[in-house]
């Protein structure tokens, strides 16, 4: 995609990315609930109009993804051997999915466990990602598996939210990424758990 993209989409990238690492980087120094929109814009070197052409708010700098982002995590998916047993198939897709949030997944995390407004949020990174993935293994499976196809999924999405949400705060990302191939593993068609 970068490739493809024209030098004004190229400089949008750059806005856009310029003001998430700004954000990012506040966030991390003063906290969430300290941090402005007039800080971020300032930091980022734009007006506050700019910001709001990129995110709709404040939360929105946490929780959007990069623009190519999907397009990673989709080749990702159509990667998989069409052969390859779903299980299989899912573990790489969603272990992929979490090692490209490396530099970003901590710092939510201590964001959302630091910040009410964050904590109350809707909002999650994943959501597109999982509604992609549910395509996929939509267009995958025929009909007549669609249940075991469905219960594979939602084992899997289980496994990873299980992961994320036993994942002490003094542990580093390689452990949680240890901790995910756990509940993957035991959460599969042939698991062993304990």
């Amino acid at each position: 995609m970068a490739g493809t993209m024209n030098l004004r989409e190229r400089k949008k990238l750059a806005t856009w990315r310029a003001i998430r690492s700004a954000a990012l980087r506040l966030f991390d120094e003063e906290g969430y609930e300290a941090t402005t929109v007039e800080q971020i814009a300032a930091a980022s070197n734009v007006s506050r109009a700019t910001f709001f052409n990129y995110f709709a708010s404040k939360e929105a700098v946490v929780f959007d993804q990069d623009p190519e982002e999907r397009r990673d995590w989709q080749a990702l998916m159509s990667e998989r051997p069409a052969d390859e047993p779903l299980w299989d198939s899912l573990t790489a897709i969603l272990t992929g999915f979490c090692e490209s949030l490396r530099e970003r997944m901590p710092l939510q995390r201590v964001l959302k466990a630091q910040s009410p407004t964050l904590a109350q949020s809707g909002q999650s990174f994943g959501e597109q990602f999982f509604t992609d993935l549910r395509n996929w293994v939509a267009g995958r499976n025929s009909q007549s598996d669609d249940l075991t196809a469905t219960l594979r999924l939602n084992l899997a999405v289980a496994a990873t939210l299980t992961a994320y949400q036993t994942w002490p705060a003094d542990e580093s990302f390689d452990d949680f990424l240890r901790r995910l191939e756990r509940c993957l593993r035991d959460a599969g068609p042939s698991g062993h758990p304990g």
